[in-house]
């Protein structure tokens, strides 16, 4: 038989006082005697009395919890962000509550619908890859709940936001592969709707031109989503076309391997002749052999600045007082064995 929850009822009844006494006195009212809050709290630490979560936020109108929605959590990449909010909240009063959309824009809008309900203090967001419309987080602004965007920009929409500048990051891969001789450097890029995709082309384009380099549309080839498997086709579809590229700068790590499996099993030398470069440096990536040459970018450091902000936001009244900020990290290029070395002149 289960057993029953032990409540502020009980413990009145046992001291004789009232409910409300027992709740000032687990409140650390001023009102009441020291001896009476001590008496309180060592019955309710022996029944072991916990209170009750839910009823006190329908009555403060407060949860202490901060919601977190991201598309996934196998990569690395969501993990680390989550680990790096987790870190900063745990020392604080809030809770952290993670939700997954799974890409989907529709799931992403049910999760925020249950999140009002649940009156979440604070929610932290990476968008969907089909997100491109944001009414339904000025919902949770118009509540007074604030909204930290993360890695994926929610463009023409106010809120904190922490990002990183993966249009230098792209630049400063293809101005690497160019430096190293390559000539034909394809681009295996992600959804076209995402913020991220749109600067890491943009890199890449600016980069060929920077360098007097023709633009071969060609060369150009979009993945449906960011697992291995979504990079074989247009992997294969970039080695067999009329003009075969000499390297590929790939929009993750996950689609660069992917492009490594294709290229092996065509009989192709990496990187004599194919360099491959990807984005994000995935902990397994320094392992491969060889190993990935990528772009590095800081993302406990995202999650773990995305907290401090929602925590600050939070301290200081949720959305009153205080312009939105913008955090923009900087990657940098991890050069290993799977791209071509630049010859230095002696």
């Amino acid at each position: 038989m289960k057993k029953r929850r032990v409540t502020i009822t009980d413990i009145a009844r046992q001291l004789n006082v009232a409910p409300s006494t027992v709740s000032r006195a687990l409140n650390n009212h001023p009102a009441l005697r020291k001896e009476t809050k001590e008496k309180v709290r060592e019955l309710a630490e022996k029944l072991g009395y916990e209170p009750n979560l839910m009823a006190l936020s329908l009555l403060r109108k407060k949860s202490n919890t901060i919601g977190v929605i991201v598309p996934e959590i196998t990569s690395h990449f969501f993990s680390a962000i989550i680990t790096g909010i987790q870190d900063i909240v745990a020392n604080s009063e809030y809770n952290i509550m993670i939700c997954l959309s799974n890409e989907s824009y529709e799931e992403e809008c049910v999760i925020v619908k249950k999140l009002l309900k649940m009156q979440v203090d604070a929610v932290l967001v990476s968008p969907t890859s089909q997100t491109e419309t944001f009414d339904h987080f000025r919902t949770l602004n118009n509540n007074n709940i604030p909204v930290i965007v993360f890695d994926r920009d929610c463009p023409g929409f106010e809120a904190d936001k922490v990002l990183v500048d993966d249009y230098s990051g792209a630049f400063q891969a293809v101005e690497y592969l160019i430096a190293s001789g390559c000539t034909q450097i394809a681009h295996l890029g992600g959804p076209l709707n995402l913020s991220t995709t749109k600067h890491r082309l943009q890199g890449y384009l600016d980069a060929l031109e920077n360098a007097n380099m023709p633009i071969i549309k060609e060369h150009i080839a979009h993945v449906k989503g960011f697992s291995t498997n979504d990079g074989l086709k247009p992997t294969k579809k970039l080695l067999h076309s009329k003009c075969v590229p000499d390297a590929i700068f790939a929009m993750n790590d996950s689609i660069a391997i992917s492009a490594m499996h294709i290229a092996r099993k065509m009989g192709l030398e990496i990187p004599g002749d194919l360099s491959i470069v990807g984005f994000d440096d995935e902990p397994n990536s320094a392992y491969f052999r060889p190993s990935l040459s990528t772009v590095w970018q800081p993302v406990y450091s995202i999650g773990m600045l995305s907290a401090r902000i929602a925590l600050k936001r939070l301290k200081s009244n949720g959305m009153e007082h205080s312009p939105f900020r913008m955090e923009i990290f900087k990657p940098e290029l991890v050069v290993r064995d799977s791209s071509r070395k630049i010859e230095t002149k002696k």
